[in-house]
């Protein structure tokens, strides 16, 4: 029985648990990009975060107020500088991706890999193994031939600087996530509640100082509010959450590689419900990013 034990246990403790939860990061904020499109078409990009965020907040809030009453978020101060980067990565994604096409968008934020990669041993201090730099540079690539398509264009327009600001900001938010939360007494669910009621209040006073009336007025079509609640639960709750939790175990370059891979899912997510086909060189570009995802999750890389 002891034997059979061990052995479950070992099985247990060997399962990339982490790295597959990430990886469903990956396929949910694959499909976001085009969603959070159709949903600019109802209401303005300020008033989507604040409603987005919001609503995040108040869905976790119960669970926030639980863990400070047992005393579990003494150390919660440190949620406010990366709450405030989260806030800036929303604004720069979402005006770039009104501003850019979707292939752009999803090589351009792809490039947060390196420089997760460059920031992680200035920042954390951490030297990286050459295999975690070569996964790094193969998916890399492989996101480059998977979005190369003809409208694919490598001058860059007004949407796709606002990508770059993003891609460097999302390197910066892990890895200061990394070393602020290392040996800090806050929960993974009160540090994401945290971030999203930043992210919610800064989106709201840049409301009632920039927007029009018109731009005050809250959706009510059915499909802004169905797009509004995938959002919520599955790119915003479920996301934030396992990227700080993910981020506490592993390397930041390790999360960053894996939720990277989230054009390969954009392209799945493409050839199942919408019937479009890849070319050769796509193919091979899901090939790299496949192969990049796959090593690390099974190998131990930091």
């Amino acid at each position: 029985m002891n034997l059979i034990a061990n052995t479950y246990k070992k099985a247990r403790n060997n399962f990339p648990v982490t790295e597959l939860m990430l990886l469903m990061v990956a396929l949910f904020w694959g499909t976001s990009y085009g969603l959070t499109k159709s949903a600019l078409i109802y209401t303005s990009v300020l008033l989507f975060i604040a409603l987005r965020f919001s609503l995040t907040f108040l869905c976790m809030l119960p669970m926030v107020i639980s863990d400070f009453r047992k005393g579990f978020n003494k150390d919660w101060k440190i949620a406010i500088p990366t709450g405030c980067i989260l806030s800036s990565i929303f604004y720069c994604e979402v005006f770039g991706v009104l501003h850019t096409t979707a292939s752009n968008a999803a090589f351009l934020i792809s490039l947060s890999i390196v420089l997760t990669a460059l920031a992680e041993p200035i920042i954390n201090k951490k030297r990286m193994s050459k295999a975690l730099i070569l996964l790094t540079v193969t998916c890399v690539l492989g996101i480059f031939f998977l979005t190369s398509t003809e409208e694919f264009e490598l001058v860059l327009n007004k949407g796709d600087y606002f990508i770059l600001l993003a891609a460097l900001l999302r390197a910066l938010m892990v890895t200061i996530t990394k070393r602020s939360t290392e040996n800090k007494k806050i929960t993974t669910r009160s540090l994401t509640a945290i971030q999203s009621f930043i992210v919610a209040i800064s989106s709201l006073i840049a409301l009632a100082f920039f927007s029009t009336e018109a731009e005050l007025s809250i959706p009510t079509a059915f499909e802004f509010w169905l797009i509004m609640s995938y959002l919520i639960i599955f790119c915003t709750l479920f996301s934030f959450y396992i990227q700080n939790y993910a981020v506490r175990r592993i390397s930041p370059t390790r999360v960053s590689l894996l939720m990277g891979s989230e054009p390969l899912f954009g392209a799945i997510f493409a050839i199942i419900w919408l019937n479009e086909s890849l070319t050769p060189l796509q193919i091979f570009g899901g090939t790299l990013i496949f192969f990049s995802v796959v090593i690390t999750s099974l190998q131990k890389t930091e």
